[in-house]
């Protein structure tokens, strides 16, 4: 079990579970701290459990077992309204009656804050996410970017102390979602409120995190910074579902602390790699390496081996050429080199070398 407790936790789940049948564990004994100010993804494929997770958080769902504290108060039991947490959904959930002042006004009504003090509140959020000229609109007059900053408006007129986030940008074109990505990013920092975010996009969650918890079969798999979870995937899923991997299967045939060689399939090829999720020699393991991390033709000293390979792709894609080869039996081991003026250009059934440094190899559970 993944304990990611801390003494000194803002939000933190204690050994929390999740069943909506009374059986089946959507949410499986979850030990999650999240630090004040911190901004946190929960990043996984649908149905992991990560939004479960912040419905629970947001008190929208009841925990079947466990523990919720939010700045050292047990919220369990606490409805949402008075959990005074800020809350952006993917279809931005603005009233659709209402004009972008009268939707950004609701929350501070409830909360019995007067007209003067509404006003410079209203005002602050809209000029923060650049919508200040919008205030006498309705959401339908506004586009889809639009009324995802009046969503984040809305969602930080009150101060709240913690924002949830589920997929916001998730409805919004590649160059939208990436502009809006770094101005949440920015707004979250300059505010000093602390986020967790939930999206399916790794991207994303690589991009604007402190922190990523990567989450399957409702547990976290790894929580790490993005750099250690792209540079150090600690299991095979892990490696597989942040970024692009290449993975070859083998048997580890040596096993020492820091090192490994392990016999690939088909083709009796040792290679050496770092163990990180392999017990002993004899375990089948699946061995990652990351496409940038693959050099062709490399010189000799600079890796401990080189494998046979065949073009069966060169696509040029801007700024790096990406080569899909057949490596091991398998043809889709993939190679990223940047677009340089002395790139060899290279063609289906083209046969070339490829090797890589060991310790960009790892050797992890089959």
């Amino acid at each position: 079990m993944l304990d990611t407790r801390s003494d000194q936790a803002f939000v933190s789940f204690d050994r929390v579970q999740k069943s909506y049948d009374g059986e089946t564990l959507v949410v499986k004994d979850l030990n999650l701290s999240i630090g004040k100010g911190e901004f946190l993804t929960m990043l996984g494929p649908s149905g992991s459990g990560k939004t479960t997770c912040l419905m629970m958080l947001a008190g929208f769902e009841t925990a079947t077992h466990g523990e919720i504290r939010l700045d050292g108060r047990e919220i369990n039991n606490i409805p949402p309204h008075k959990r005074g947490i800020g809350m952006v959904f993917q279809n931005y959930a603005l009233f659709p009656h209402m004009t972008v002042g009268e939707n950004l006004s609701f929350p501070l009504e409830v909360r019995k804050i007067g007209k003067s003090e509404r006003e410079t509140k209203i005002k602050r959020a809209l000029d923060m996410v650049q919508m200040g000229d919008f205030v006498g609109r309705r959401p339908a007059q506004l586009s889809g970017g639009q009324q995802q900053r009046i969503a984040l408006a809305r969602a930080l007129v009150f101060e709240p102390e913690l924002v949830l986030m589920d997929e916001p940008l998730g409805a919004l074109d590649k160059q939208l979602r990436e502009t809006l990505q770094f101005e949440i990013t920015r707004l979250a920092h300059d505010l000093g409120i602390t986020v967790v975010y939930v999206t399916h996009d790794q991207t994303e969650a690589l991009t604007m995190s402190d922190r990523v918890a990567v989450f399957d079969d409702g547990r976290i798999q790894q929580l790490a910074t993005p750099d250690a979870l792209y540079e150090t995937p600690q299991n095979s899923f892990v490696a597989q579902f942040i970024g692009e991997n290449n993975t070859l299967r083998g048997t580890v045939k040596t096993l020492d602390k820091d090192r490994c060689v392990v016999t690939l399939d088909g083709t009796g090829e040792e290679i050496d790699a770092l163990p990180v999720n392999v017990k002993k020699a004899g375990d089948k393991t699946l061995v990652s390496i990351r496409p940038e991390r693959v050099e062709f033709d490399p010189q000799l000293g600079e890796t401990s081996h080189t494998l046979d390979a065949e073009v069966l792709e060169f696509i040029y894609m801007g700024d790096v050429f990406r080569t899909r080869l057949r490596v091991a039996g398998r043809d889709d081991f993939i190679v990223k080199t940047r677009n340089r003026a002395d790139q060899k250009r290279l063609s289906p059934g083209d046969k070339v070398k490829i090797g890589w440094l060991p310790q960009d190899c790892r050797a992890l559970d089959h």
